[in-house]
């Protein structure tokens, strides 16, 4: 029954859109009209600084990190800490608060992966990096790190936890189908654009 009741609350947090909280309250602007129209981190920046873009996808990490690390001390069911990683994702990306609608849940995917498989996911970050470092475009880092995931995961043994990392990758390219369209026309804006 706990389990049950954790995994619903990991749900609300993960709902919570930080970054619509922070852009409204000290920048006066509503993130889902302006810019790229997402409340994730990139858009945060785009809009309201780096500063202010930084503190969103910290928070967007944390709600991740925290409940699958607090899963993890309560239970030795890699079930649970599945389904309170996905309760999470899915909160970011169909959160309650802004009706079921939400960001790209990268940077919460991240989050969940950090004490579950933070070695693969260290090297996932740094391919996805330097592929922003390289094209500018974030969406195409982002692709690269959940494409990478499954992958790294295999190389390393860690079978239990590839059912996660699909889920993931196909959440997270499915939320990124627009960006994927204009990478394709070129379209795409770069994370230093307004």
């Amino acid at each position: 029954m706990f389990d049950i009741l954790w995994i619903c609350l990991t749900y609300c947090i993960g709902s919570v859109p930080f970054g619509l909280v922070f852009a409204k309250t000290f920048c006066r602007i509503d993130p889902r009209t302006a810019g790229s129209g997402n409340v994730g981190a990139t858009n945060v920046a785009r809009l309201c600084g780096k500063a202010w873009g930084a503190a969103t996808l910290a928070c967007d990490l944390l709600k991740g990190t925290i409940p699958v690390f607090i899963a993890m001390q309560y239970s030795t069911s890699e079930l649970v800490w599945t389904l309170t990683a996905l309760a999470a994702i899915l909160g970011h990306l169909y959160s309650c608060f802004l009706g079921f609608k939400g960001g790209k849940a990268v940077a919460t995917s991240i989050g969940v992966l950090i004490p579950l498989a933070f070695w693969q996911l260290l090297i996932a970050v740094c391919i996805c990096l330097f592929l922003i470092w390289r094209s500018g475009f974030v969406s195409l880092g982002s692709l690269a790190l959940v494409t990478s995931m499954p992958i790294l995961l295999a190389l390393s043994g860690k079978f239990s936890l590839l059912p996660l990392s699909l889920i993931i990758l196909a959440l997270v390219f499915w939320s990124h189908r627009e960006n994927i369209r204009r990478l394709a026309k070129g379209e795409e804006k770069t994370w230093v654009k307004k």
